[in-house]
């Protein structure tokens, strides 16, 4: 793969400056159990949207009772493969979760990963939700079209931010300048480490163009700093009130799944006592009240059905970046 030597050295030089992090996860569990002491890794910085999942599963859990003390622990890095490799390295550990999505698929192969899905044990999918396009509430950018136009002028001179590279943000970003026959190797994509940073970003005049999840952006969308211009869903969200990209005349969308994986090496009891705490606490009414709030979509999927999941995801999404050059 691309850069193998080079991202196996960079992790190496990596992994000793989590290793207080990963000891956090590793000692944060109990021995009673995943019932009594879960640790949901979130791999990436406060904030963003695996970090609001963890938080929002930990709290869930424990306001249930599906789980006594289940606890959340940040280990950031190169697309959440940082935290990857980190769970890899907790073979056997049948007491840690570790919050994964498109994301992940992208920065494996754009960050040439050592570690890959494989190398873990996938638990369950469980949301899924949709990407927007924003910018500042005084861009002279109005429509898609205008972005599109400014594009096949110039792609490099518009600043587009978003998340990690590979990721959901990028991919969006990608098809939607193959779409209009603009090189996707041409638009200047700024990634930044969470979605604050991509905020501050845009209000700052930093970024022209943000792309992330809407629920990251909803808040400055509806006090009136950031515009929203389109979002990615395969079909009208009435409810959320932005045209699709598809509505606007381009084919082109994108999702933005989220799940969990656990560590290698599991018996097949300590995988299913996994996914069962996963299936509970999606099962329950305030879990309903987290997706309502957050506009997540329902997107369970658990067993051998996720594991076939994530095999097509990589295929879909090492399409995308081929083709984009990536």
């Amino acid at each position: 793969m691309r850069r193998r030597a080079r991202a196996v050295i960079g992790v190496a030089l990596l992994v000793p400056l989590v290793g207080a992090a990963a000891w956090d996860a590793r000692s944060a569990g109990t021995l009673s159990g995943a019932r009594t002491g879960l640790t949901i890794i979130a791999p990436a910085s406060p904030g963003g949207g695996w970090d609001t999942l963890a938080r929002r599963l930990q709290g869930t859990m424990r306001e249930t009772g599906v789980v006594t003390n289940p606890q959340v622990v940040n280990i950031t890095g190169a697309a959440g493969t940082i935290g990857l490799a980190q769970l890899q390295q907790m073979e056997g550990r049948g007491d840690v979760l570790m919050v994964t999505g498109t994301v992940m698929v992208g920065g494996v192969e754009i960050n040439d990963s050592p570690v890959g899905f494989d190398d873990v044990t996938p638990i369950a999918r469980t949301t899924d939700d949709y990407e927007v396009v924003v910018v500042p509430a005084d861009s002279p950018l109005e429509s898609v079209d205008d972005l599109v136009a400014a594009w096949q002028e110039d792609p490099g001179a518009v600043a587009v931010g978003g998340g990690s590279l590979g990721g959901t943000d990028q991919l969006l970003a990608a098809q939607l300048a193959l779409e209009v026959g603009v090189p996707a190797t041409e638009v200047n994509y700024i990634a930044y480490s969470g979605g604050g940073e991509a905020i501050q970003a845009l209000l700052s005049g930093a970024s022209d163009v943000g792309i992330s999840g809407y629920n990251e952006f909803a808040d400055q969308i509806e006090a009136g700093t950031l515009r929203a211009l389109a979002m990615s869903a395969p079909e009208p969200q009435p409810e959320v009130g932005i045209p699709t990209l598809y509505e606007l005349g381009y084919d082109v969308h994108q999702g933005n799944w989220r799940g969990v994986l656990a560590p290698p090496g599991l018996t097949d009891e300590e995988r299913q006592e996994l996914t069962d705490i996963v299936s509970e606490t999606l099962a329950t009414p305030e879990w309903q009240q987290v997706l309502e709030t957050n506009a997540w979509v329902d997107a369970e999927l658990t067993g051998d059905d996720f594991t076939t999941f994530i095999d097509e995801e990589v295929a879909r999404i090492q399409a995308i970046l081929e083709e984009a050059g990536l």
